[in-house]
């Protein structure tokens, strides 16, 4: 099973990117049939959603090459992890458009959810959640928060060291869902 990490902020110098390529460690360090790959968001400039082609009727067929490009990538894996931002109690908007702009095919695929912000991300993680259920996406139960006033020093993300230990529970919920709707 392929998972993809999906950093999902546009911002420069954002503090998603340093959250998912610690995800993305502990990620790799794990045995078993699960393979883990990085995903950052702002590599695919994807375009505010214009087209008056609705996504879910598109056929993973998109006139932007940029949206062309975001949507291979995203229909080449079995599930995800996003690490998300929370901006002003919510989801960033690029990231919701990045999600929008696509459709099938994020249907049926397993997400899992690592917040960062004043209060953990939690605010972003359950507008999140309400959103993939549009897209019938299992859910993982567990998720990782990161609180920006105890995890950065002088803009240095430090995870503490429990954080590794519920990354791999995170991981573990992800790889079942995703054995699940493999079968």
């Amino acid at each position: 099973m392929k998972i993809g990490i999906i950093s999902g902020s546009l911002r420069n110098g954002r503090a998603t990117s340093s959250v998912a390529a610690y995800i993305h460690r502990v990620a790799a360090a794990r045995t078993g049939e699960a393979s883990y790959e990085l995903v950052e968001l702002a590599d695919f400039d994807v375009p505010l959603l214009t087209s008056p082609v609705h996504p879910m009727v598109a056929n993973k067929s998109y006139d932007d090459p940029k949206v062309q490009k975001w949507s291979e990538t995203i229909d080449g894996f079995d599930a995800f992890v996003f690490v998300t931002p929370e901006y002003n109690h919510g989801v960033p908007g690029g990231f919701k458009n990045a999600v929008d702009s696509l459709g099938a095919e994020w249907v049926g695929k397993p997400v899992a959810f690592v917040g960062h912000g004043s209060v953990g991300g939690v605010r972003a993680i359950e507008q999140w959640r309400q959103i993939v259920v549009n897209f019938s996406m299992p859910v993982a139960r567990a998720e990782v928060n990161f609180n920006m006033f105890n995890h950065w020093d002088d803009g240095t993300f430090t995870p503490a060291d429990r954080h590794d230990t519920e990354v791999d529970t995170l991981l573990d919920q992800l790889e079942g869902l995703t054995q699940k709707t493999a079968s």
